[in-house]
């Protein structure tokens, strides 16, 4: 028997970096401007070394996560963006380290790239609000804007809202060179060619002008200029590997000066001599042109390698599974399995690994506990038993004994044991089911690979019979999206049965009475989202194996009562005639158990409605005769227990939850039930609805590196297993796996852990893909929003209102503030003319707040509650497509109508058929813009709906009237708008609506991302990553990832136009179809 892992209680662990070894993953490296020093990232904090390497001296410290360290041109200032208020600020600080001097306030993340030539301000970006007047889709999370600020604090000054990154100042501050941003496609993706790839920008202050000087069609980005700004230095992808290049700005001529193979060229800085300093496989170089790269020996030899081990209290429950004797709950949280007493407080960590255990359950004797862990390379199923006979429960006790069950070199997990305990049905490679004999190991498939297609791990689901002959087992038919219950004999012999075979589907399918009875879920009768794939509402049915069970089931309530009358009447008689000796005393024999018996005729006629209004089911249970239906269900805010009758008809609320509840179980005597709602576990009372917590006892250690070098062999090892292309795009994965693996003992934070998960995602050259990490930000700054624009040129003191945003907190009746007033004062503190007031508007939303209004000569107070960034967000993309209709009524004359598609989901289609159908009904034809948009599964509704061809007219007494069928769709011309920005489902609807000949594209080539992903949420629930895992086929018979979309009409959006209120791309759509309705 294997111990399955021993817990080693440490103070502190220490990541494997020796005093000798040099210090790797080095971020954002900035060279001083005497070329004599690089101050840079390293495990959260910022460092100084000398140019020619050496020991690196920290100059911050603490919890915080500092970066992209900035030089003043005097050498003096460092400015570097911080997390220590939950958002990245810019702060400044003495060369030599010292205190920082905090520099801006707002929520969004700030990030500085420069100083001014005079070193009185520095440069950096946000994503804030552009101007007025700029008519690009209103994303600040994806255009940032420009901005300087004093170096000693004061108010921000608009540069440019033209979106503009890795922005660099010549040296007579005339021009900035800087990369654009054109979507939504990860930072660090890499090979990958297409209109989306950033290119490099001169920007004249002077002259309001911009010009493109890249030209390739990868990535060109991070460009600095020489010292005497003739040239820029710039990286770039054109050769295959990210190197570092220079274009002369006068004769466009363009040298090579690196060539670093597999991995790229990252982090450019430059000092006044031209001495460039990058990194490279995440250490630090420097060069000047002509000469060969020098690779710095840099050592690192504080306490920065080393991380605490924390406690965690355990609140994060994500599966549970109570105990056959209901006295006991096993659960997950974080990846580790538990089990904590139902009247107990005790609770007892069954697994102490870094990796992940999930997909709990029971033995029917309570014994054993199965589950399943990713180990040794691959998924296998484990059983955890007591180690001492006189312990009776996992809870309390002292030593749990854990050996695997199946443990190969395939993938395999969600292991049930059966109930007569001599089989297990267990998920190979996650789309075949598989019976392994408990005595013989012998193996048996049951449903055979190409039958399902796991999407994400653990989504289809079987159920044993209560004779364990049975599977009861979710089957896709070999079909995507579709989802059939069938029933299959556990011996692997014998046809698929298919009790309902319904084209809505069946789902969570359980036995109920004793194995007489099938319950499911099914929308059959509940109202669905406008869109094929949005939110359906299902209800809860029955169907029946057993002719008797279903006559008895079916009784009115007043002939059920009769019925038990008369059972209750015959029972007594029977116990009577036992109690006389009427009945042979010979001892009974144990009834055997019978192998069901089931009819499979006729079962559409003895199917039953369970539930009686429809609704958003999470799960569900039935008691023992089936006369109670529990039930998580949203009908309004969350979710809450409900509970029906069936025979009476009877439904009602149970217990309000109010939350996210997921997973019913109900004691064996039907009096209690068992759920999880928002992470903590809870027993309800089965009469009167009472809810108790269920205490769990205990806090969790967690060894955060350990879990990371989890994660990010878990990512790969996905990859491998699920990533659209078997042969993963032709790259050496395993190669790139071990080189990025090096990296982790380098790594302490989950800012740097998400990079190094996109800087190996990114070798895919997939959409879809790279690491993300939520900050909980539960603690820090939230700027809220007044529902105003201001006014970016004045710079006098309080803040110029250049328009009220519809629909925000100052657009109601009573308010007078209106363009042009002055805001003097928030809550009675003055806005001087040298005061970031940003830092006024810090958590104010929701709360009353007084604002001092300046209107002419008139001063006046205001009471009102702003809002969050958010809805302020909401709010300005309802004003942007407001602007996009006004353009096109007045472009066509009135003739067309126009709708944007925000994203493809039901919401937005909803959108589209209330506008089209509506104030565009009579319109001769329709702009469709899918500009920005990023995705979703709405494709097949938007070219049905824009394909409709009329093919009958109505007549009422003769007259033949406008319209006709079909009614539903759109029947006349139409024009699609796309932009480099349209992503995944952006794409293919334009892809499609071009297949199918229903009309022109204009605007710009959308990137190749057409393919399904599973954005999968890690044991550290702050960290998720994307696989790219289905591929969508279309005409050219091969995958469309990578396959760039071309417009019929190809039109950019240039920056002056778009920021001076002009959509030229809007013009020529309009222009465009205005010819098709000639």
């Amino acid at each position: 028997m294997r111990k399955f892992y021993l817990l080693i209680m440490l103070l502190f662990v220490g990541v494997a970096v020796s005093a000798q070894e040099n210090a790797k993953w080095l971020r954002y490296p900035s060279i001083s401007p005497n070329g004599e020093t690089i101050v840079f990232g390293y495990m959260g904090n910022l460092y100084r070394v000398s140019s020619d390497g050496g020991v690196a001296i920290a100059i911050t410290t603490g919890d915080a996560y500092d970066m992209r360290p900035v030089w003043s041109h005097d050498g003096k200032s460092i400015a570097f963006a911080s997390d220590r208020y939950g958002n990245f600020d810019v702060y400044t600080m003495p060369a030599t380290g010292g205190t920082p001097t905090r520099l801006t306030y707002n929520s969004a993340n700030d990030f500085p790239y420069d100083f001014s030539p005079q070193d009185d301000k520095v440069l950096y970006g946000s994503g804030r609000n552009a101007p007025a007047s700029s008519v690009r889709f209103p994303n600040p999370g994806l255009f940032q804007n420009l901005y300087t600020i004093p170096i000693k604090g004061g108010r921000p000054e608009l540069l440019t809202a033209a979106g503009a990154e890795e922005a660099h100042f010549n040296k007579d501050g005339t021009h900035l060179v800087f990369q654009d941003r054109k979507g939504y496609e990860d930072a660090w993706r890499k090979h990958h060619t297409s209109a989306v790839t950033r290119d490099i920008w001169l920007y004249d202050l002077e002259n309001d002008s911009y010009k493109q000087i890249s030209n390739f069609e990868g990535e060109d980005r991070e460009p600095v200029f020489s010292a005497d700004g003739t040239k820029v230095f710039y990286l770039n992808e054109k050769d295959g590997t990210q190197n570092l290049y220079v274009k002369n700005l006068s004769s466009d001529s363009e040298e090579k000066l690196t060539n670093f193979k597999d991995f790229p060229v990252r982090h450019l800085s430059i000092s006044d001599s031209d001495k460039l300093a990058f990194t490279w496989k995440g250490e630090v170089y420097t060069m000047t042109p002509g000469t060969q790269p020098k690779r710095l020996e840099i050592k690192v030899l504080d306490d920065a390698a080393f991380e605490a081990i924390k406690n965690m209290d355990i609140n994060s429950v994500t599966e549970f599974a109570v105990s056959p004797n209901n006295k006991e709950i096993a659960f997950v949280n974080r990846g580790e399995v538990f089990v904590t007493g139902v009247d107990d407080s005790r609770t007892k960590r069954i697994t102490n690994t870094s990796t992940q255990e999930r997909m709990v359950s029971w033995s029917p004797s309570g014994k054993e506990l199965i589950f399943s862990g990713e180990k040794d390379g691959s998924w296998n199923v484990y059983k955890a038993t007591l180690n001492r006979p006189q312990e009776e429960y996992f809870y309390a006790s002292t030593i749990v004994d854990i050996e695997p069950l199946i443990n190969t070199t395939a993938e395999e997990f969600q292991a049930k044991i059966s109930p007569d305990s001599s089989k297990i049905a267990f998920i190979e490679e996650r789309n075949i089911l598989k019976v392994m004999d408990l005595k013989s190991g012998k193996k048996t498939v049951i449903l055979p690979e190409g039958r399902n297609h796991s999407y994400s791990d653990g989504d289809w689901s079987f159920q044993w019979s209560p004779d364990s002959r049975w599977l009861m087992v979710d089957d896709q038919k070999g079909y995507f999206f579709n989802n059939n219950v069938a029933l299959i004999k556990a011996n692997g012999n014998g046809e698929i049965f298919h009790p309902v075979n319904s084209g809505f589907g069946e789902s969570n399918a359980k036995w109920a009475m004793d194995g007489k009875m099938m319950t499911y879920t099914s929308s059959r009768e509940g109202r669905k989202s406008l869109a094929n794939q949005g939110s359906t509402e299902q209800d809860i049915y029955a169907v029946f194996f057993d002719q008797k069970a279903y006559d008895r089931y079916t009784l009115s309530e007043e002939e059920f009562k009769l019925l038990e009358e008369r059972e209750k009447k015959e029972k007594e008689e029977k116990e009577k005639a036992e109690e006389d000796g009427k009945k042979s005393k010979k001892k009974k024999e144990e009834k055997k158990d019978e192998p069901l018996k089931l009819n499979f005729d006729n079962l559409d006629i003895r199917k039953v409605k369970l539930t009686i209004n429809s609704a958003s089911i999470s799960d569900y249970v039935l008691n023992k005769d089936a006369s109670k239906v529990f039930y998580l269900a949203s009908f309004e805010k969350g979710y809450d227990l409900w509970v029906t009758e069936p025979r009476t008809r009877e439904t009602k609320i149970l217990a309000k939850m109010g939350g996210s509840p997921s997973g019913i179980e109900i004691s064996e005597d039907g009096k209690s039930l068992f759920l999880s709602n928002n992470g903590r576990l809870v027993k309800v009372d089965a009469e009167s609805g009472k809810v108790e917590n269920i205490a769990i006892n205990g806090d969790m250690v967690i060894d955060a590196a350990a879990e990371r070098e989890y994660m990010f062999n878990h990512m790969w090892r996905q990859v491998t297993k699920k990533f659209y292309d078997p042969e993963i795009h032709g790259i050496d994965w395993q190669m790139y796996h071990d080189e990025y693996a090096k990296f982790l003992p380098h790594i302490n934070n989950n800012y740097d852990f998400q990079e190094l998960l996109s800087e190996l995602l990114g070798e895919l050259n997939a959409s879809h893909t790279g690491g993300r990490y939520y900050a909980s930000g539960a603690n820090g700054d939230h700027t809220a929003s007044l529902g105003v624009l201001y006014d970016e040129s004045y710079m006098g003191d309080g803040i110029k209102i250049s328009e009220v945003i519809s629909g925000g907190p100052l657009d109601n009746a009573d308010s007078k503030i209106k363009a042009g007033d002055i805001i003097i004062k928030i809550n009675g503190k003055t806005i001087k003319s040298d005061e970031n007031w940003n830092k006024y508007l810090n958590n104010i939303q929701d709360k009353n707040t007084l604002l001092t209004i300046k209107s002419g000569n008139s001063t006046f107070e205001e009471t009102i509650k702003p809002v969050s960034v958010g809805s302020e967000r909401a709010l300005m993309y309802k004003r942007w497509v407001r602007t996009m209709e006004r353009k096109t009524d007045s472009l066509s004359n009135g003739k067309l109508g126009y709708v944007h598609i925000q994203g493809m989901n039901d919401g937005s289609f909803r959108d589209v058929y209330e506008n089209a159908l509506g104030k565009n009904l009579e319109k001769e034809g329709l702009v469709v813009d899918t500009r920005f948009n990023g995705g979703g599964w709405l494709h097949d509704d938007l070219n049905t709906f824009l394909s409709g061809e009329e093919y009958l007219k109505f007549a009422p007494q003769g007259e033949v009237i406008k319209g006709g069928e079909p009614m539903t769709r759109w029947t006349k011309p139409s024009i699609v708008l796309m932009s480099e920005g349209n992503y995944s489902d952006a794409f293919i609807f334009p892809y499609v609506y071009k297949q199918n000949g229903i009309g022109k594209l204009v605007g710009m080539p959308v990137a190749g991302t057409g393919t399904a992903v599973w954005w999968e949420r890690q044991i550290d629930p702050s960290i998720i990553f994307g696989i790219p895992m289905v591929a969508t086929i279309g005409a050219e018979g091969e995958p469309t990832e990578n396959m760039e979309l071309q417009p019929d009409i190809e039109v950019a959006l240039p920056y002056n136009e778009f920021l001076s209120g002009d959509d030229p791309q809007l013009q020529t759509a309009v222009k465009e179809l205005l010819k098709e309705t000639e």
